[in-house]
């Protein structure tokens, strides 16, 4: 593997979203990592051909409910440096695989958790999704437009944001504190604890009272014209993010717009003027006319692609910013490294199909590993 997780040893217990995203960024930047599946197929486990989610790493399959099920996890324990799980509080302690047994037994281990809500308070054991936790962190309500209800932002800021990628950071920050104290610790990620963090500089907009005036009316929700999407001649959008006034000036001249016809921008009173004269003439041109027109200005003006346009762009191919496995396109690992750059991550195994080249590095002797497969402890 390269990257620079190279030699990392990673032990994943297989879940949904928030957890195998948290993996997956550790695979990609090198790390090796072993995905723990039940001994049988489950459905709070996806698997389908080149998910970004299940890529770059070995799968196994074992009943983690039965006492040799239960070794073979210790066993990969033993010689990990990083576990990470996401289930609610308390199941992996009732496995006998939970943070107690296994830092016992490796202390160096950093144990790494994700769930909604958090390890503890009243609601931990709560069931929840995305759209849950980032409402309870204040994420939600400002997302949406003026006098509409709040819209999801898909499931990035609670799975994808707050949840997986504020996990592998927290699993980084460990293993560079084990690296002083020699010890390993659990990491406790919160989607809703990740989810505010994200909204740090929305608390820091309202602090300064530049933002309040309700959902849909402020400077970065839409609410201003002069940062918002437009609706092209062909049906499709452009994105205008001129906030700045010498970007604002490069718009203005891009659109052949009269700065005198709009030149209340900085007055919220004068919003819906000022955003009807650019919708009228967003309306002349197609969206990849008008990008094409802000190519090489500092309008802020730029296509809105789609997730199968996006990896065609000129930019993005220079980039390399999403990757073909096997025939199929998805995003390439980051962020870039220069020394240690990461490879192109391995396309995903079959379901459970490393099972018995796993345990056999364990040590399991063949006998062993058959008869295991014939009682049901692996797949």
């Amino acid at each position: 593997m390269a990257g620079p997780l190279n030699g990392l040893k990673v032990v994943e217990l297989a879940g949904l979203a928030p957890a195998p995203f948290a993996t997956t960024v550790l695979a990609d930047l090198g790390a090796d990592v072993v995905r723990v599946d039940r001994a049988k197929p489950g459905f709070d486990v996806l698997a389908f051909p080149n998910d970004p989610l299940s890529r770059g790493r070995r799968w196994i399959g074992v009943d983690t409910k039965s006492p040799e099920g239960r070794d073979v996890v210790l066993r990969l324990v033993d010689d990990a440096d990083v576990l990470v799980e996401g289930f609610r509080p308390g199941v992996t302690e009732r496995l006998g695989i939970g943070p107690d047994v296994c830092l016992e037994r490796n202390p160096r281990l950093i144990y790494g958790r994700v769930t909604g809500w958090g390890q503890d308070g009243p609601m931990a054991q709560a069931a929840g999704h995305d759209i849950n936790y980032i409402g309870l962190a204040g994420a939600l309500e400002p997302i949406g437009r003026a006098g509409e209800r709040p819209v999801p932002p898909l499931n990035l800021l609670g799975d994808f944001g707050g949840g997986g990628l504020l996990l592998a950071m927290g699993v980084l920050a460990a293993l560079v504190e084990r690296g002083v104290s020699g010890r390993g610790q659990v990491v406790d990620a919160s989607m809703v604890d990740g989810s505010a963090l994200l909204t740090a500089g929305l608390h820091g907009l309202r602090n300064l009272g530049m933002w309040g005036a309700g959902r849909g009316r402020n400077m970065l929700d839409g609410g201003a014209p002069f940062y918002d999407t437009y609706e092209a001649s062909d049906g499709r959008y452009v994105a205008v993010g001129a906030i700045e006034e010498r970007f604002w000036a490069a718009l203005l001249k891009v659109m052949e717009i009269d700065p005198a016809e709009v030149s209340g921008r900085l007055d919220p009173a004068q919003w819906p003027q000022v955003r009807e004269k650019l919708a009228a003439v967003f309306a002349t041109r197609t969206r990849d006319e008008w990008a094409e027109l802000a190519a090489g200005t500092d309008a802020c003006l730029t296509a809105v692609l789609s997730p199968e346009e996006a990896p065609a762009h000129p930019h993005n191919v220079a980039r390399g910013t999403f990757v073909a496995l096997d025939g199929h396109t998805q995003p390439a690992p980051a962020p870039k490294f220069d020394r240690t750059p990461a490879g192109t991550p391995a396309p995903p195994h079959e379901p459970r199909s490393d099972t018995s080249a796993v345990l056999a590095v364990l040590g399991y002797a063949p006998e062993d590993i058959e008869r295991m497969r014939a009682e049901g402890v692996i797949a």
